[in-house]
């Protein structure tokens, strides 16, 4: 499979963990010169930006741990970008990350919802 389709399947995938989860989607794949952000959704008090990484394998180790921090701090900016333009939205901000592993025989392995990846 391409990257940009096992990229989109994996974000289908986590926007149905995170409905799952009580989580209210309020945009995918937000665009903005800061950056992109896969996922925008409410959870509670929260305005959740969500980062997806899939992968097939872990040879290149876990989806999370290609978050790095020069990531995060697009998302960062990402974010308070779409607050200024959203300020309805409640104060309190967080950026989960979503991981989806496949198996080898390309079944879906696992989901994870990893909560507040900046501490």
């Amino acid at each position: 499979m391409k990257r940009k389709n096992l990229g989109k399947l994996g974000e289908e995938l986590a926007t149905k963990e995170l409905r799952k989860n009580e989580y209210k989607i309020l945009e995918r794949n937000f665009s903005s010169k800061f950056g992109e952000v896969d996922i925008i959704a409410q959870e509670g008090d929260f305005l959740v930006f969500v980062e997806v990484k899939t992968r097939w394998s872990k040879k290149f180790g876990l989806p999370e741990e290609a978050i790095t921090p020069w990531k995060i701090k697009r998302i960062i900016k990402t974010s308070q970008y779409y607050k200024m333009l959203h300020p309805e939205f409640a104060e309190a901000m967080r950026i989960d990350a979503v991981a989806v592993e496949f198996s080898p025989s390309g079944e879906v392995g696992e989901i994870r919802i990893i909560k507040n990846i900046t501490g």
